[in-house]
């Protein structure tokens, strides 16, 4: 038995990759990055054929400006879709996918606190965290037939692999990113916006904002899947010095986005 232990622990180690998220942190990740885009390639299809998509000129106009001055920042082609939903609720998936609910634009007062969703989310998916929650909750043969399991979301299996992409309370399981992932979304989140010539106090403004609407009642979509944590708002303060110098130099550099609400 113990021999057995070892020999998988081995190879999970043979199998595994040293990694290095943006923040400068160690990563143990496994499983192939193209493997993983295609889950959520594969993931974001199924919900655009199951979700009602939002046909609001304004609102495809508002959310696609702001996501493009923050994708201006990263590598790859983004592909964003705003769902017709009420939950306040947005998302990234690997493959470079964006997903976000009508319910978050209508909380949302500007342009800048959209910005500090969609870059909290970006910042997942830059930092490779389906990757590493897979990597760390599962085998790799586990891991690899979860890649087919994405494309039955109903199924057990695949409610399972849909969760760990970060997608999971549209189908019922909820499996939230760890703290240490929140907070690196956060920090990662905040560069990104203000590189792009946002106002990243905004950040605050808008997490202030999501946890007056969970008052009282169930907690949105958003919190539910992103747990929030009274540490919050202090980090994001911590980092806003940093911030408002990289949005003077975004300025400074003519980034100045004008995304009409």
């Amino acid at each position: 038995m113990y021999i057995r232990i070892i020999i998988v622990v081995l190879l999970m180690l043979a199998l595994s990759t040293c990694a290095t998220s943006p923040t400068g942190r160690s990563q143990l990740i496994f499983m192939p990055d193209d493997e993983v885009d295609a889950m959520g390639l594969q993931a974001f299809n199924n919900l655009k054929s199951e979700k009602p998509i939002s046909n609001n000129r304004r609102v495809n106009q508002f959310v696609q400006c702001v996501a493009t001055a923050i994708t201006a920042e990263v590598d790859g082609n983004w592909e964003v879709i705003v769902f017709d939903d009420a939950s306040l609720n947005a998302f990234a998936l690997p493959g470079n996918k964006i997903g976000v609910h009508v319910g978050l634009v209508d909380l949302v007062d500007n342009q800048d606190q959209l910005a500090s969703v969609i870059g909290h989310e970006v910042g997942h998916v830059l930092a490779k965290h389906s990757n590493e929650r897979m990597s760390q909750k599962l085998g790799a043969q586990v891991g690899v037939s979860l890649i087919a399991a994405v494309a039955a979301p109903q199924t057990a299996l695949g409610q399972t692999a849909v969760s760990l992409l970060g997608v999971g309370a549209q189908y019922g399981i909820i499996m939230p990113f760890s703290r240490l992932h929140e907070s690196e979304a956060d920090n990662i989140g905040l560069e990104l916006m203000a590189k792009a010539g946002f106002d990243p106090v905004e950040s605050i403004t808008l997490w202030r904002k999501m946890a007056q609407a969970s008052q009282g009642g169930r907690p949105p979509e958003f919190l539910s899947t992103h747990p929030s944590h009274a540490t919050r708002i202090e980090d994001l303060q911590a980092l806003m010095p940093r911030a408002m110098e990289l949005m003077r130099m975004a300025h400074a550099a003519g980034k100045k986005p004008d995304c009409v609400k």
